[in-house]
């Protein structure tokens, strides 16, 4: 499907929304794809600019955290110093609204690639975290998982001095931080001493297939698709952009900048992600 003339001319903001508003209604029941864009309002920064290009530099991979120590040093200094605010982030308008949605029968899933946990606090019920969860830590080696609220208590009485460090926030509870991490305790699996690691998919790591294989089913339920924040750069979210085109559903987004998926979208909107919902009040 190929964007019609009427969606890549850049309309006034009421009529953008009387579209967006008329997409939603004439759809009884969308799969909605959220990213970071949704939880801007929430002071969690995004990782990309309107060209979908990277602000800074990548976050970590899979293979760099398990393959060097440190790495994983210098990664959980800064989340130390990240979570402090990130753990206490709160939903926004943008969630409420996509809340409400679901409240009015309207969603058969929400597909979030963000780790917040903010769909869940604003209401939301039906929802997979596509890229886990940033609340949970895990055990590599037994399974265990914990608070990481648990964990960050056990990160500052192993590392007292670190309590007063502050700096900038960075993108999923990351912190704009450098300096010497070689004296960072990071420490073992209370249970069998392994490696702990957030339970979330970092860049590297595959997506769990079950996780995959729900959204594609809740996909094929729907009769279109709303992706809210969401540049589709990375391939885990714009596959199901893809097999929405692909099953013929009518994709709309709503985004600040270029999404990979543009030559497949039915409508876009491009204002912040609170803004457009904003009907949904």
């Amino acid at each position: 499907m190929q964007d019609s003339p009427s969606t890549t001319t850049p309309l006034p903001s009421a009529r953008t929304n009387t579209a967006l508003a008329g997409f939603i209604a004439t759809h009884s029941r969308l799969f909605v794809l959220t990213g970071a864009g949704c939880s801007t309002d929430s002071g969690i920064p995004d990782y990309r600019d309107t060209h979908g290009q990277w602000k800074r530099a990548q976050p970590v991979t899979f293979q760099a955290f398990t393959g060097d120590h440190a790495v994983r040093q210098r990664y959980w200094a800064r989340s130390l110093v990240g979570w402090r605010r990130f753990g206490h982030a709160k939903p926004n308008a943008a969630h409420r609204a996509l809340a409400t949605l679901e409240a009015r029968g309207k969603v058969t899933l929400l597909l979030t690639q963000n780790v917040d946990r903010l769909h869940q606090a604003a209401g939301s019920v039906n929802v997979i975290d596509l890229h886990g969860r940033l609340d949970r830590v895990r055990c590599l080696a037994c399974e265990l998982q914990l608070p990481r609220q648990t964990f960050q208590e056990d990160l500052l009485r192993q590392n007292p001095a670190w309590a007063a460090v502050d700096a900038v926030d960075a993108p999923d509870g990351d912190a704009d931080l450098e300096g010497d991490f070689s004296h960072f305790v990071v420490p073992p699996c209370p249970r069998c001493g392994g490696m702990l690691k957030p339970d979330v998919v970092f860049f590297g790591e595959g997506v769990p297939r079950e996780r995959v294989e729900a959204g594609m089913q809740a996909l094929h339920e729907a009769d279109a698709m709303l992706v809210v924040g969401s540049s589709l750069m990375v391939y885990s979210g714009y596959r199901f952009a893809r097999a929405a085109a692909q099953a013929g559903k009518p994709i709309a987004a709503v985004n600040l900048g270029r999404t990979r998926a543009d030559d497949l979208l039915s409508l876009k909107v491009e204002q912040p992600c609170a803004q457009a919902l904003s009907f949904l009040d």
